[in-house]
């Protein structure tokens, strides 16, 4: 029995490198979202700095990268000058698309209980179909696995 495609959620949400980015915009060909709690921090931005530094197989490969957190856009602006980002970063603010795509999660730190995104990543078909997924993210060789991934679409 095969799986029935799921459709990636919409969004238009504010860019670091261009206009909007709306996920009508990007049909046609794949693209990546990967969802992360916040702007400087360690794992955040080892992260970015891993995704930027593919970026060039990525474009190869016709597909486009997208940072997203809840952060405004000046502090993605910061983080991305900080680091030499090169992929862009998309704010989501209001946290609609964080909801939607199930990354708002109730998470645990020393006890306390608070709502934070959970680190995911979704590699997005041609056709909005939402290809695959990696839940709980852990860092260190996520970007070359998601680009593995890409590669055997």
């Amino acid at each position: 029995m095969t799986e029935t495609p799921v459709l990636a959620p919409d969004f238009s949400l504010p860019a670091t490198s261009t206009e909007d980015i709306a996920l009508s915009s990007l049909r046609g060909g794949p693209f990546v979202l990967f969802f992360y709690p916040r702007d400087d921090t360690s794992g955040c931005t080892k992260e970015a700095i891993a995704f930027s530094q593919l970026k060039d197989e990525f474009d190869s490969l016709g597909c486009a990268v997208f940072g997203v957190s809840k952060d405004s856009l000046a502090s993605h602006e910061k983080f991305t000058n900080k680091h030499d980002l090169t992929i862009s970063l998309l704010s989501d603010e209001a946290g609609t698309t964080c909801e939607d795509y199930g990354v708002w999660k109730e998470k645990s730190m020393y006890g306390k209980k608070f709502m934070g995104i959970e680190r995911s990543t979704f590699l997005i078909d041609s056709e909005g179909t939402i290809a695959s997924e990696w839940r709980k993210v852990k860092v260190p060789g996520h970007a070359e696995a998601v680009l593995a991934a890409l590669r055997a679409l």
